[in-house]
């Protein structure tokens, strides 16, 4: 799906009329307590949302510790000039962490690449005796942030997907703490990534999201604490190779135990910092039909006592390209040949836009394609919290991660896109359900792809990198296809409605990144009845014949060699009305057992 091309005019005129609004206060409809601002369609789960019942559930599901406190809920907030020092007085209070664009924000206001957007809250000091230290993390604020404790700065940081934390031991005082984030964000008007959003949504690209937008909390840990995890299951081998990093390596040794349900299966014990091998014999290997994971403890021992512990999980499986009897190259899961049926993935809600209302709606869109049929989400040019990628792991769903990348070309910064690269690759390592990494998509803002793909390569090697998803090119065209997938593991094409084929090139997987994009209007469940569209259209009584004869086609280019393809989409997003749900997800066009049924070989 192609971007339209971002123009600074719209900020140009634009601004004047925000500048006045700011001077003037006019737009500032606070009113004391928060609610949700009206949106077109909801969700049911939005219902479920309210200041004492934020996003609940412990972030980080890989490193499990006890001693933690949600900072999600009301903060107070303010929007500036971007320029300006923190206000002395605040416009309202928004619930922490939906984007301030979004309805459930309670805020539901742009914000500018002029202006700054402020967050504050007063946090209470916990027990710290016997040197316990304090963290503060941030799943994800887009884009810039700075961070203050009591006036001082803690830090900043840059990237609007990658978790970040800072020690706040120090800054604590006793009592009441005032906690201070300022954010920065160009949207889809600066060197950032951001993916599909924009200041002036249509077709492909949807509502821009800015600030705080996964759950915000704080953890105790001890002195010397394991910092985190690097997991990479080796089936081959028949074990899992481990680092456990900790704030202090001098005299650290690591204790891991797996467990199958409760039996312990394997153990090892190392330095910290270190790469260990836990040796799992006869392992259950986990794939879509059978999700199994291996529940893990670690513990770091100083000077023979067990100062830290977590608890995580790991799920032993393999992907590759390799060549079925026929001798075509196919993606092969754990050594055998599986076609990846697969959605395209936005990763938007209407209440929430970027951010799911709750945990379980996090979880619904993962376990309803898993219900129609499909074994493979592409997430697209957006990264989840990492509970989504828990959900992914323990429902059994395949997943192919993109890169995000920057909206506008004349403003691309390179250095940006690649430091963001590393960092999502490092963070998402250890979930099993990823097993493709996406560079580039349809050409925006690629550059470098040999490089930048050969680094992906080396950075991961445990999974297959896919260096270009699909032009939207003929090809059949004269233009040498080599060029397009270089270095890659696969050859990528999109095609809509399609279904189609890529080209066969030595070595390379063939499959089908994006298609389908069949709209059915839903009355009553349209986000913009005037603009809504699709790449083709149809009644909602010949939806699933319209699919059966596409599906047909699709299994038979799977027996020419075609080893995945991915449908657009799960769900309607915004005016994009091509999904088997309505954006609300309250309808579902085609009925699940009929469409897994047609899903099925």
């Amino acid at each position: 799906m192609k971007p339209f091309k971002s123009t600074l005019l719209f900020v140009t005129l634009c601004f004047p009329c925000f500048q006045i609004a700011l001077a003037t206060g006019e737009g500032d409809w606070f009113s004391g307590r928060w609610s949700i601002q009206p949106v077109p369609v909801q969700t049911r789960w939005a219902a479920e949302v309210s200041p004492d019942n934020v996003l609940p559930e412990y972030p980080r599901p890989q490193m499990v510790r006890s001693q933690w406190q949600n900072l999600n809920g009301l903060w107070e907030y303010a929007i500036t000039r971007w320029d300006d020092a923190m206000p002395l007085k605040f416009d309202g209070e928004i619930l922490v962490p939906f984007p301030v664009e979004s309805a459930l924000s309670g805020v539901q206001r742009a914000l500018l690449p002029t202006q700054r957007l402020w967050y504050k809250r007063s946090i209470k000091k916990p027990d710290t005796r016997g040197g316990k230290r304090i963290l503060l993390h941030f799943g994800a604020v887009d884009w810039r942030a700075a961070v203050f404790l009591n006036g001082k700065l803690l830090g900043r940081h840059m990237g609007g997907y990658q978790h970040f934390s800072f020690d706040i031991t120090a800054s604590l005082q006793e009592g009441d703490n005032e906690l201070v984030v300022s954010v920065l964000d160009p949207s889809n008007l600066g060197p950032n990534p951001c993916g599909k959003q924009t200041l002036r949504p249509r077709k492909i690209l949807y509502t821009a999201v800015s600030g705080i937008w996964q759950t915000v909390w704080m953890e105790t840990v001890p002195p010397s604490y394991i910092t985190d995890l690097y997991m990479t299951p080796d089936i081959d081998a028949n074990c899992l190779n481990l680092r456990v990093n900790t704030s202090d390596t001098a005299g650290s040794v690591i204790e891991a135990i797996a467990y199958a349900g409760t039996q312990a299966v394997a153990h090892t014990s190392g330095p910290a910092g270190r790469m260990l091998d836990i040796g799992v014999p006869f392992a259950r290997l986990w794939s879509p039909a059978d999700p199994f994971l291996y529940y893990l403890k670690i513990r770091l021992r100083r000077h023979g006592q067990v100062v830290d512990s977590v608890t995580s999980y790991f799920g032993m499986r393999k992907i590759a390209v390799q060549k079925d009897s026929s001798g075509m190259p196919r993606l092969f899961l754990n050594n055998k040949y599986t076609f990846q049926l697969g959605v395209l993935d936005q990763g938007y809600w209407p209440e929430g836009l970027y951010t799911a209302p709750t945990d379980s709606a996090l979880a619904f869109d993962i376990r309803m394609m898993k219900d129609m049929g499909f074994n493979t989400i592409r997430k697209h040019v957006k990264l989840e919290p990492d509970r989504w990628y828990y959900h992914a792991d323990r429902l059994g769903m395949l997943v192919w991660q993109d890169m995000v990348p920057c909206a506008d070309e004349d403003f691309y910064s390179t250095s940006q896109f690649e430091q963001e690269n590393n960092e999502n690759l490092y963070q998402l390592h250890n979930f099993p359900s990823i097993v493709m990494w996406v560079l580039f998509n349809e050409g925006w803002g690629k550059y470098d792809q040999k490089r930048l793909t050969e680094w992906m390569k080396q950075a991961d090697p445990s999974r297959i990198t896919n260096g270009h998803s699909g032009e939207n090119l003929d090809v059949y065209s004269d233009t040498p296809v080599r060029d397009r997938w270089i270095s890659s593991d696969v050859a990528d094409v999109h095609y809509y409605p399609g279904p189609s084929i890529a080209p066969a090139l030595p070595g390379k997987a063939r499959i089908l990144g994006e298609w389908g994009g069949v709209r059915v209007i839903t009355p009553g469940h349209q986000w913009a009845p005037k603009t809504g569209w699709g790449y083709v259209e149809v009644s909602a009584a010949k939806f699933a014949e319209k699919y059966r004869y596409m599906m047909g086609r699709l299994k038979l280019y799977e027996k020419q060699g075609l080893s995945a393809a991915i449908y657009t989409q799960p769900y309607d997003v915004e005016s994009e009305e091509n999904g088997f749900m309505t954006y609300d997800r309250k309808v579902v066009k085609i009925g699940v057992d009929e469409i897994r049924k047609v899903n099925t070989w």
